[in-house]
């Protein structure tokens, strides 16, 4: 049941990336760092709920609830940064960065002591 989960996610992942090169979309350069942040928070979310799914802790309300509060802090940070004209939307990256790389870790780790 947990592989089902994971080759799901995986595959909707794929698809998306699949759907974000091949249709034409342009942005104002202006949204670039909102739009930056946004997929690491997206990220962030997936590798955390990949990660609970593996540790047999998931909990849709918890996943959905934490991947728009992060977004939603995330784009905080970037627009207050952009009032102040700090680029205060590095904390978010660098945050959301240290979380990924801890996520990745832990899937790894808990893959590699599967006995």
């Amino acid at each position: 049941m947990m592989w089902a989960g994971i080759v799901l996610v995986i595959l909707g992942t794929l698809v998306g990336i699949f759907l974000g090169l091949n249709i034409p979309v342009s942005l104002p350069e202006y949204y670039a760092v909102y739009t930056s942040v946004a997929a690491l928070a997206a990220v962030d979310s997936v590798l955390g709920g990949i990660r609970a799914a593996v540790d047999d802790s998931f909990d849709h309300v918890i996943f959905i609830s934490g991947f728009f509060t992060n977004a939603m802090l995330a784009a905080g940070l970037v627009f207050i940064g952009d009032r102040l004209g700090i680029d205060l939307y590095l904390a978010a990256v660098v945050a959301f960065g240290v979380r990924i790389f801890q996520n990745v870790s832990l899937i790894r780790r808990h893959l590699l002591n599967r006995k």
